[in-house]
Order: structure tokens, then C-alpha cells, then sequence
């Protein structure tokens, strides 16, 4: 498996050229990195004018590994190449590593750079990236990973300090200041070499490979500590990037394991979203929850992404309007902050009459004000931490058990609470730093036992359960909120707004079948639907244009597989097609959600026609487009499987596409779509260039470099 780390950017509050002058006294050797034993250079170049040099060195270097381990490789060092690239006129310096011991079995990259600050010339920005594959170390494989890992993420924190040091170092003997490369005054005669760095360089003996490294892979030569030398990068940097500052004082103190997969994590998201992506805060929180194991991670996120799409839960503190009745009765709200900074919820549970809530609300109510609680809860973690100067992204929740009775374990109630819990888990992680259960009466081990299962490892450790008057105690609330911040109910001296309430009035009671046949809008009332594609049974929504000029608009979600996207227009009304009930697409296909339109006994240019080139559609993209009609008539948006060229280039198959097709679960696919007919007028895109392309709201997509491949036939200008 392939190991890879990304750095933030780190920025020096220092010249570049000052900058350089403390990088080179890291050679022949560096005291301050004990296994970076030597180093030797094997080739040199520079060009005539002295702007650009190109250093290569040998590195030798000392693994920490168990002797047994060295004696079975059969070395006591490792040899690494290291290839530096200076321009003094851009002011770059660009440093690749590769290892030259063991390199048919092991093969680590890393690539390091320094460069101008992108909006001030007296500071310079450093970065790295590197990879590495073990492919086979003597049956160690495992072993050698878990040392390398090791050595690298020790030589990276190690080398925050390096430069700070030759710095210092620079100060001491009277350098401050070294002048900026300028040409040289006497006029370049007619021969010399273009001005170009790449080509000013004059061909060197040395190869050229992939590699990166300061000296060594994992040394970051240019990172430095978290001082006043670096401040955050500004929004001119590209948007996957992220300072290190900003990372510290907004995100909190991350290894540089964990700094890597954010960023890779963050790069991927800015790449298939093409526009607005989750806050940094909420991707690490996934991070977090899967242990930031990014691929698990990745798919947490992309999961949620989908749901806040499919039901508009970015607008849901915009249009949530909380019934009066559910303002009187319902027992919580937010209360101040714990010491840690933290927003802090308070929930009167046990003078919640849940059963009257449900029975007159209905668990949908209930649902949608427990998820707006949760947003307004990611809001006021950014507020504090702007209030506060430091990372918070949860918040603390007190939950008062007093009246706690078996009237709170009504078995619906429970199933409403179970929901809301799975729900909240998996769309708001690591979002409760801490839960205070205080005055647990007899009956909270009955619902423990309901509940606890249904809520992971990670977020039961940050349970506290005071029995009693057992909080009033040393160990309780003092050592968690502020005495001024204590609930009066509780024995403290704030004001709280959390009412009491008391029981729902049995007379707003709805009839159990009300209740029952009540849908969750939450999972059905959306505007966008879903269907499932498959092979030989394409799904086909029929769109009625009686308005020459009306404006089809889609926008689609490719969930699952990958597929083609067309629009067909017939002057025919199509209808669905009727399946065998012995046909194969019937035991394949859920009833509803694959709609059969044009008839395999039409053909294409005399029953219909094609009114938009085919548009490929890759597992995970977003598409929004829209086509202008210049016919009435019936016009077709079908999502068909989408075939690989290979499988139709050749008349006889391959075995890999014959064992393919035995696995059912690859010839179908799923995707979310949303239709909508405008009229001409009322049309607020651009009438000029009505191209399908994959949106800025893609939030799932995996790959969308191929976003502009469908042009709209019928496209019109005005």
C-alpha cells in the first residue's frame, strides 16, 4: 500500500534569500538531525549568469531500525539521492528525494519547495509531499512500514526547528540581510543562453529522477515551530491549501499524519466539488470519527453530502419555524459556555412530557428541531472560537434526569430517540465533547440499556452520570462550568430559560392512525428523486413541452456505477414499457424507481430523436444543465449503463468483460435526479452557451475532469 503525506504550507516571516542562506548550512551534515549522516555532492551546474543552480547530492543516512533488521539487509546505512533546484531569479527553490538503497523493493518520493510569499516579497512559504511503497523488505513489509512512518514523522518535527536554528545561527555571526540576485550590469552578448532558467541551465551528467526531500525523506527542511515567524497563508493560495498557523489556532494540534490526510482529504473535496466545500472543522470532525482513516472517512462525508443535498439541510435554519406548542413543552436550549469554552445545551429531560410531543408533533417535528438544534450548535462553535482564540468544534450537553420516570420509556418515544441518535451520529460526528448526566433516578439503567448500544465507544467515554445530589461535589459541575454559569435549578446562580413545562394536554392528542399514516417528510417530501439504472433497462422520465422555447433544467447525482446521460425528443406520446414478470429486469429491479419510456420497436431518427450529445457520467459527479426546446412534443431524459469502449471495439469479448457480466452488481447503478420545465422568460441562466456541466455543487464527485463534454444542440443567442 502506498503511503502518502501532504504538509500544510508553513511561512516564514523571513527573505528568501536570508531563507537560503540558512538552508545551505545544513550541508556536508546537520547536528540537529543525528541520523542525516553525511552528504556528498556528485553534480553541479549553474548558469553563465548565476541565476540558476542544480545540486545533486548522495545522502547517507542512519535508519533507526532493530539490528536483526539491518544484519538481514545486509547494510548499516541508506543511500538517498537529492536533487536541488535553485532559481534565484523566480526565487524558488525546488528539492526532490528519491532512495537509492533497496530501491527495486522500496520506492519513497518526496518533494519540497520554497517560494515568495504570494502577497509579500519579504517572506517565503515552504511545503512538502512525499510517497512511499514497499513492495517486499525481506517478509518485514509491515515492520518497515511502521519504522519509516516513524523516522519520517520524527525528522518532520524535527525539522521545524532546523531553520530556525541556522537563522539564529545567521544572526549571530552579523547576517541579516542577504541582497536579492540581480543580472549582471555588462550587456549579454549575442551567444549567451536565453534567459529562461529552465534552459539557462546547462545539461548536467546528472539523471534526473522523482524525489524529494531536504536531505532525507520526511526532513522538511523549511518547516519551522508554531512562532512568530509564520502567520496564515491569505486566500491567494490555492483553495486546497492550508497554512499551518491557520491550522493551530483554528483546528486545533494535529500530528503531521493527521495535518496530511486533512489536506488530501480537503484537495480531493476542492477537486470533485468545484466550488463550495464543508468547513475545515466539519471534514476534520469525520476525520476524527474514522480514525482518520481517510478512504472511510471519505466516504462518511460523501454519505452526509448527499443527505444534506437531498433534503436541503443547508437551509434548514432559514425555513425552520418551530411550533409554538414544541416551544412551550419542549425542555432545552442553549445555556453560556463549560470552562473549556465549549457551547454548552441544556436538556430538562426528565420534565419532558416526550410522549405528548410525539403524539401531538408527530416524530417528524421532533426530528427536524433536533437537527436544527445541531446546526445551530456548529455555529456557535464557530463563534466561540472567534471569541475565545482557540479550535472549538463541540459542544457540551447537561442533561437533568430529575422526574425521569417509566413514562419516558413509551416504547414509540424510545424508537423516535433511537432514530434521532443513528441520525445525529452519522451526519454530526464528534460533535459532543462531553455529556453530563446528573440526579440519574432507578429507572436510567432500563433506558441505558435501550440505548447505549446504539451509540459508539468513542462518544460513551465522554459520558459523566452523577447519581443524586452526587454533582453539587468536588468532581461535578464546578470542575466543568463556571459557578456564574450553573443553572439556578441546579444550585447555581444563572438565570436559565429552560422552562419546566409539564404535561402536553391529552386534547391536542392525535389518533395512533394519524400518526401512522403520517409520512417523514424528512425522508419523502424532497424535489429530488431516485432511481435505479441498469443493464439493458435505462431509467427515462417523460417531460410535456406545449411552449416552443420552454427550458428543460436537470440536475443529477450519480450515486452509484457510472452511466450515459441523453435527451431524445418524439412528437409521439411514449408509453411506459410493460415487463415480462419473468423477465430478468424484473427480478433486478424495485418496482417504482425504473421507468421504461421508448419502445424497442421505435427507431432512433424517425420515432425520436437525439437533441443532446451523449454526456458520460462517472460514479460520484454532480451534472446541472439545461436545454432549450425548439419543438412541442414529448421530450425524454434517460440515464442509461454506461458501457466500456473496450467491450464494443471488438466483436468477440474479453474474459475480463465475460466475468464482469456475471456479477449482477456491477450493471446497476443509482442516481438522485431533479427536473424542472421554465418558461423562456422566466429562465435565469445564460441563453448564449446552455452547455450541461458538472455544477459547483458536486458533492460527490470522484472525478470531474471531463466536466464539459455535453453541448446543447438547441442552444440559442439573444
Amino acid at each position: 500500500m502506498v503511503q502518502k503525506y501532504q504538509s500544510p504550507v508553513r511561512v516564514y516571516k523571513y527573505p528568501f534569500e536570508l531563507i537560503m542562506a540558512a538552508y545551505e548550512k545544513r550541508f556536508p551534515n546537520c547536528p540537529l538531525i543525528p541520523m542525516f549522516v553525511n552528504s556528498v555532492i556528485i553534480s553541479e551546474c549553474h548558469s553563465e549568469d548565476g541565476a540558476s543552480q542544480v545540486i545533486e547530492r548522495r545522502c547517507t543516512v542512519d535508519v533507526e531500525a532493530p539490528r536483526l533488521l539491518k544484519r538481514i539487509a545486509g547494510v548499516e546505512y541508506m543511500y538517498f539521492i537529492q536533487k536541488n533546484s535553485l532559481n534565484r531569479r523566480e526565487r524558488t527553490l525546488h528539492i526532490e528525494a528519491y532512495n537509492e538503497s533497496f530501491s527495486s523493493r522500496v520506492n519513497v518520493y518526496e518533494h519540497c519547495c520554497y517560494t515568495v510569499h504570494p502577497e509579500n516579497e519579504d517572506w517565503t512559504c515552504f511545503e512538502q509531499s512525499a510517497s512511499m511503497d514497499i513492495k517486499s523488505f525481506f517478509g518485514f513489509e509491515s515492520t518497515a512500514e511502521k519504522i519509516a512512518m516513524k523516522q519520517y514523522a520524527t525528522s518532520i518535527k524535527k525539522g521545524k526547528e532546523i531553520i530556525e536554528f541556522h537563522l539564529k545561527q545567521l544572526e549571530e555571526e552579523g547576517i541579516t540581510h542577504v541582497p536579492r540576485w540581480a543580472p549582471p550590469p555588462a550587456p549579454t552578448p549575442s551567444h549567451a543562453l536565453p534567459v529562461s532558467s529552465a534552459r539557462a541551465i546547462p545539461a548536467c551528467s546528472s539523471r534526473a529522477h522523482p524525489g524529494s526531500t531536504d536531505v532525507l525523506p520526511g526532513s522538511p527542511d523549511g518547516e519551522m515551530n508554531h512562532s512568530a515567524h509564520y502567520v496564515e497563508l491569505p486566500c491567494c493560495l490555492p483553495p486546497f491549501k492550508l497554512d499551518a498557523d491557520y491550522i493551530s489556532r483554528y483546528l486545533g494540534k494535529l500530528t503531521p499524519f493527521q495535518e496530511s490526510c486533512l489536506i488530501r482529504l480537503r484537495q480531493w473535496l476542492q477537486e470533485t466539488h468545484k466550488g463550495k466545500i464543508p468547513k475545515d472543522q466539519h471534514v476534520l470532525r469525520f476525520l476524527r470519527s474514522r480514525d482518520f482513516n481517510l478512504e472511510k472517512a471519505k466516504e462518511a462525508l460523501c454519505q452526509t453530502l448527499t443527505w444534506r443535498k437531498q433534503h436541503q439541510i443547508d437551509f434548514l435554519l432559514d425555513t425552520w419555524q418551530c411550533p409554538q406548542l414544541l416551544q412551550d413543552y419542549y425542555t432545552g436550549g442553549w445555556h453560556h459556555h463549560d470552562k473549556d469554552g465549549r457551547p454548552l445545551y441544556i436538556l430538562r429531560l426528565g420534565q419532558m412530557d416526550t410522549k405528548g410531543l410525539v403524539r401531538v408533533l408527530g416524530e417528524e417535528t421532533l426530528l427536524r428541531h433536533v437537527l436544527s438544534i445541531n446546526e445551530e450548535g456548529l455555529r456557535h462553535c464557530e463563534e466561540n472560537t472567534k471569541i475565545f482564540g482557540k479550535p472549538i468544534s463541540c459542544w457540551t450537553c447537561l442533561v437533568d434526569l430529575e422526574g425521569l420516570n417509566m413514562r419516558h420509556l413509551w416504547r414509540p418515544g424510545i424508537k423516535a430517540l433511537l432514530r434521532m441518535i443513528e441520525l445525529v451520529g452519522a451526519n454530526y460526528p464528534e460533535t459532543l465533547g462531553r455529556l453530563l448526566i446528573l440526579r440519574a433516578p432507578r429507572v436510567f439503567p432500563v433506558l441505558w440499556t435501550l440505548v447505549s448500544p446504539f451509540i459508539d465507544e468513542n462518544t460513551r467515554k465522554k459520558f459523566l452520570i452523577y447519581a443524586g445530589n452526587d454533582y453539587q461535589g468536588p468532581g461535578g459541575l464546578v470542575d466543568y462550568i463556571n459557578r456564574d454559569f450553573i443553572p439556578d435549578f441546579l444550585g447555581g446562580d444563572a438565570l436559565c430559560d429552560v422552562p419546566e413545562a409539564g404535561l402536553v394536554p391529552k386534547s391536542l392528542y392525535r389518533t395512533a392512525e394519524e400518526l401512522e399514516n403520517e409520512e417523514l417528510k424528512l425522508w419523502s417530501e424532497t424535489i429530488y428523486k431516485s432511481a435505479s439504472v441498469l443493464k439493458g433497462a435505462p431509467h427515462e422520465v417523460l417531460i410535456e413541452i406545449t411552449e416552443v422555447s420552454s427550458v428543460i433544467t436537470w440536475d443529477f447525482d450519480v450515486c452509484k456505477g457510472d452511466v450515459i446521460f441523453n435527451i431524445y425528443h418524439s412528437r409521439r406520446a411514449p408509453q411506459p414499457v410493460k415487463r415480462d414478470g419473468l423477465s430478468a429486469h424484473n427480478l433486478a429491479c424495485p418496482a417504482g424507481n425504473n421507468v421504461q419510456l421508448i419502445d424497442r420497436s421505435w427507431m432512433l431518427g424517425q420515432d425520436y430523436s437525439m437533441v443532446e450529445t451523449a454526456l458520460s457520467c462517472r460514479e460520484g459527479e454532480s451534472v446541472q444543465g439545461s436545454h432549450v426546446t425548439r419543438w412541442p412534443g414529448f421530450y425524454i431524459l434517460q440515464w442509461r449503463l454506461y458501457s466500456s469502449p473496450s467491450c464494443t471495439s471488438s466483436s468477440r469479448p474479453r474474459v475480463d468483460d465475460v466475468l464482469a457480466s456475471l456479477q449482477v452488481s456491477s450493471h446497476k447503478c443509482r442516481v438522485m435526479y431533479f427536473t424542472e420545465v421554465l418558461r423562456s422568460t422566466d429562465f435565469r441562466g445564460s441563453m448564449s452557451s446552455l452547455e450541461s456541466s458538472h455544477s459547483a455543487f458536486s458533492l460527490l464527485s470522484a472525478a470531474t475532469s471531463s466536466s464539459n463534454q455535453s453541448q446543447t444542440e438547441s442552444s440559442i443567442s439573444r
